[in-house]
């Protein structure tokens, strides 16, 4: 069935249905989001044979949702890049990830503490390469994942919001996994020059507007920055677990020490204590940064 036949012509979902109805389509987007682009690349990380994986992607492809970015004349080569209209299947793919984890693998509870799956999906990020993002900043910049000149410390937390701004979703705090988040960016906020001499930056990403973090970072008087990942751009990317709370998707706590290569060396979670966490990703990249070539490493050499 083509999707000019479907009957409910006036519905979205159905329309929607009729682009990426099937799960080898939407796992192609999960892939294109985490960065893969090449040909053997979904065919290696899907498992899919190469007529149903040519089908599918030239089906994205006519829907406009991936576009191919030739990067070999001979033999002609194609790289399949996410569109503006794919990158807009990244809160689906969100929702669909939350959705299993909370009633497939789990019981139903909301909760934004690390599940079994969780805890899996996150340990794998070890060792690998982070996917080039870039974020809005609370400060009006766009920032990237990754620093190329130092290491990062790169905290993802649920949110944190400012005295009187009334932010907090109701019940907020009865959810679990939700507390601690103020106390984690302060932390981070008084480590902050002993993380700057250890030769990384800190950067915090919750799913927050904007101008939401300003207020908190100006409030809290803040000296590193905090991005908005609020259209899903880097949960995607790594394959972050969320939960859902005040009808928005939220982070749930985890932390990644990133190399100025981009490779994830160290993954923090769960993180039980978020001002402890903070002296241990302190200590964890003075070891790491010991021994590289850092400016930081180079000086206590």
């Amino acid at each position: 069935m083509r999707r000019e036949d479907l009957a409910d012509s006036d519905c979205g979902i159905a329309q929607s249905l009729g682009v990426v109805g099937d799960w080898q389509s939407l796992l192609i987007v999960r892939e294109a989001a985490a960065g893969v682009t090449r040909f053997e690349g979904f065919a290696r990380e899907l498992g899919l044979s190469r007529r149903a994986l040519t089908e599918r992607l030239g089906g994205l492809v006519e829907h406009g949702v991936l576009e191919k970015v030739p990067y070999s004349e001979r033999p002609p080569r194609h790289d399949y890049r996410l569109t503006d209209r794919g990158e807009g299947l990244l809160p689906v793919l969100l929702a669909l990830q939350e959705w299993g984890t909370r009633f497939v693998m789990g019981d139903g509870e909301l909760s934004g503490t690390l599940g079994d799956g969780d805890l899996a999906r996150v340990g794998a990020l070890e060792g690998t390469r982070v996917p080039d993002v870039a974020l809005a900043a609370h400060d009006g910049s766009t920032v990237r994942l990754v620093d190329p000149d130092r290491w990062t410390a790169l905290f993802f937390f649920p949110g944190a919001y400012a005295p009187g701004t009334h932010g907090y979703p109701p019940r907020w705090g009865e959810v679990p996994g939700t507390s601690g988040c103020t106390l984690e960016c302060a932390t981070y906020g008084r480590r902050h020059a002993d993380l700057e001499a250890a030769g990384a930056r800190v950067l915090g990403v919750s799913t927050q507007h904007p101008e939401q973090q300003a207020a908190f970072a100006a409030h809290a008087a803040l000296p590193y920055l905090l991005a908005s990942d609020q259209d899903g751009l880097a949960a995607s990317a790594l394959r972050l677990p969320v939960f859902r709370a005040g009808g928005a998707d939220r982070l749930k706590r985890v932390t990644l020490l990133v190399d100025p290569q981009g490779t994830v060396r160290h993954v923090q979670a769960p993180v039980i204590d978020p001002a402890q966490s903070v002296d241990d990703a302190l200590d964890l990249v003075r070891s790491l940064t010991a021994g590289s070539g850092t400016a930081a490493g180079r000086a206590r050499r």
